[in-house]
């Protein structure tokens, strides 16, 4: 269950990253209304997919360890 959750959470985080990366460089899909808001959103998705990862990282090292 762990694990599909840290799956989940890097899907999510990487779908939040594109999203806003693609408003930033093209204007889609929400204008570029702030770019401020552009890079928070992209912060915190690669901020939540580096701890997805790590968790991952921890349940497979106490698997086999």
């Amino acid at each position: 269950m762990s694990k599909a959750l840290a799956f989940t959470g890097l899907l999510v985080s990487g779908l939040v990253v594109i999203l806003f990366l693609a408003d930033l460089a093209a204007a889609f899909p929400f204008k570029r209304t702030s770019w401020l808001l552009d890079l928070a959103f992209i912060l915190s998705g690669l901020i939540a997919a580096y701890l997805s990862w790590s968790l991952l990282g921890r349940r497979s090292a106490g698997r086999n360890g």
